[in-house]
């Protein structure tokens, strides 16, 4: 009789074959180094390979007897494995149907109504009286970080947020994250975990960073985002729980949804209402001025408009639409000037990264109500740990939401 394959290190090995056509597809790896060298001896894998290993892993993960959150995590991933050798294969798939297949979540386009809402919302709360757009542009200027300071800038949040974050969730003694700046990068800031509970954190230079935007970067990529989470899975579902398939991290799977998400939601978890005026204290100490309070209604106002490079990505990809018009699409409505609107077409039209954008929409309203569905007298940071902690799926987080 024939052995059954172990399914988590298969499905280890088979992620790692997919950064091998495309380098960047494994966001991170902290495991046995033996493994990542004998896959890169391997002959070289072709789509329509990676697409059969997946489909067969498929079959043997049902007759396995992992538990159910193990197997409900790892079938995720390799449903989404398998729509990704089909695309990279030159297979059809819909646009619609390979974000589903991806992040576990089906699109819609947002509402009109609701932008034009936002729209005046902002022009509630901004000054002046010329067209909303010009004001948008002089409110995000005037909280320009200047650039020889956005170093000490970030690593100012960064400490106070790790400090909040320690407090609250736990980490390793050990753990660290460093800093760089980068240029000519589709996003505005990328975290590189390397294992050992280290982090570097690029942050992309050719963007101007707003003092009222550099709280939520910070949060995202470090504390209590991408690099918490990495420590404690590490430190919990891997080392203790022994459970291998955490030990790789791939792009378009529904783990990004659910990192993303909760990235988004990290100054929410760290810090909650009245992150402004908190930031604003933090970059005061350095003589940098943040009108804090302003900073707190401005983004709640223009939350909704987070949506509009989701429908861009939609109109582009599964409505046919041009580029200049979907560039046009952008600036209307996300109130952006045109290198800014061509810089997130970019990113939506990227090769690896087309579908990515919806991890951040999908993932921060997913979380956004799971977390609100908390039960009575559960504090956020308990119910954010969870996040953290768990191998939580974006099906398993919506089934949740219906029983609540």
């Amino acid at each position: 009789m024939a052995r059954s394959p172990d399914v988590p290190l298969e499905y280890v090995r088979l992620g790692l074959r997919f950064d091998r056509l495309e380098p960047g597809f494994v966001d991170a790896y902290t495991g046995d180094r033996r493994i990542r060298a004998a896959v890169t001896d391997e002959p070289a894998p072709t789509p329509r390979g990676l697409r059969d290993q997946a489909r067969a892993l498929l079959g043997e993960l049902a007759a396995s007897d992992l538990p159910a959150d193990r197997a409900d995590f790892i079938g995720g991933q390799l449903t989404a494995l398998e729509c990704s050798a089909r695309k990279m294969a030159g297979e059809p798939v819909p646009f619609l149907d390979e974000v589903r297949s991806y992040f576990q979540v089906d699109l819609a386009l947002g509402d009109p109504a609701a932008y034009a809402a936002a729209h005046a919302e902002l022009d509630a709360l901004l000054p002046g009286s010329g067209p909303l757009a010009e004001r948008y542009a002089a409110h995000r200027r005037r909280e320009e970080c200047p650039p020889q300071r956005l170093a000490e800038a970030v690593q100012a949040l960064s400490s106070a947020l790790r400090d909040r974050v320690r407090t609250e969730y736990g980490l390793p003694d050990v753990e660290m994250v460093r800093y760089e700046v980068v240029t000519d990068q589709p996003w505005s800031g990328f975290n590189y975990y390397e294992g050992d509970y280290r982090s570097r954190v690029a942050i992309n230079a050719d963007l101007p960073h707003r003092l009222g935007q550099l709280p939520h970067l910070v949060a995202h990529e470090s504390y209590p985002g991408h690099h918490t989470e990495h420590c404690r899975k590490e430190l919990g579902l891997v080392e203790r729980g022994s459970r291998l398939e955490h030990t790789v991290f791939l792009v378009n799977t529904p783990e990004c949804l659910v990192a993303e998400g909760l990235a988004d939601l990290g100054v929410h978890a760290a810090i909650g209402d009245g992150w402004g005026p908190w930031a604003a204290e933090v970059l005061g100490d350095l003589g940098l001025h943040l009108d804090g309070h302003l900073a707190e209604r401005v983004a709640a106002a223009a939350a909704p408009l987070n949506r509009v490079r989701q429908d861009a990505a939609v109109l582009l990809h599964d409505r046919g639409a041009a580029d200049d018009e979907v560039a046009a699409f952008i600036q209307q409505w996300s109130l952006v000037n045109p290198d800014r609107a061509r810089q997130q077409l970019r990113f939506l039209t990227h090769p690896l990264w087309r579908a990515y954008t919806t991890t951040y929409v999908e993932g921060y309203a997913l979380l956004a109500r799971w977390l609100d569905a908390r039960p009575a007298g559960q504090g956020v940071a308990d119910r954010f740990v969870r996040l953290l902690d768990e191998p939580l799926t974006p099906a398993a987080v919506a089934g949740e939401l219906r029983t609540a």
